[in-house]
């Protein structure tokens, strides 16, 4: 395989911003989808989010689109949601999502973002290009 360097950050949020990755599901939400970032031979660098939305900061070969990699987590992490955990309520997630390359300079910084999602939104000092979504596109506005 040839040499490659890809850095992603990527956002999207559960349907209609339902407060639905609660804490007791949070970890092996997480855990599954790292587990799947692996199978894809994608490099997971960190996941991090609230009750209603996700980031991923990750190297995604250029074997595969970013597209289909969102599509398979996606996908089969609201089954894993909805077959292996059980869950009380239909979980699901928007449609779309936000994506943003970086730099190699960039990437600890989006990284320590991602990992503190909970500290940014409880202090209040979130970017609010990443994560601010309009309704009706289900994309970031940047």
């Amino acid at each position: 395989m040839a040499f490659w360097r890809t850095y992603y950050h990527l956002v999207w949020a559960t349907k209609e911003r339902q407060n639905l990755i609660t804490a007791d599901k949070e970890t092996q939400l997480y855990n599954y989808i790292i587990g799947k970032a692996d199978s894809l031979r994608c490099i997971l660098h960190a996941i991090g989010g609230i009750e209603n939305h996700i980031h991923l900061v990750v190297s995604i070969p250029p074997t595969l689109a970013v597209a289909e990699f969102v599509k398979r987590i996606k996908g089969s992490s609201s089954h894993y949601m909805n077959h292996e955990l059980s869950s009380l309520s239909s979980f699901a997630w928007q449609n779309g999502y936000g994506v943003l390359s970086l730099g190699g300079k960039q990437l600890d910084t989006a990284v320590a973002y991602v990992k503190h999602q909970k500290e940014h939104h409880s202090q209040g000092n979130i970017i609010q290009s990443l994560e601010h979504f309009d309704s009706q596109e289900d994309a970031p506005k940047l």
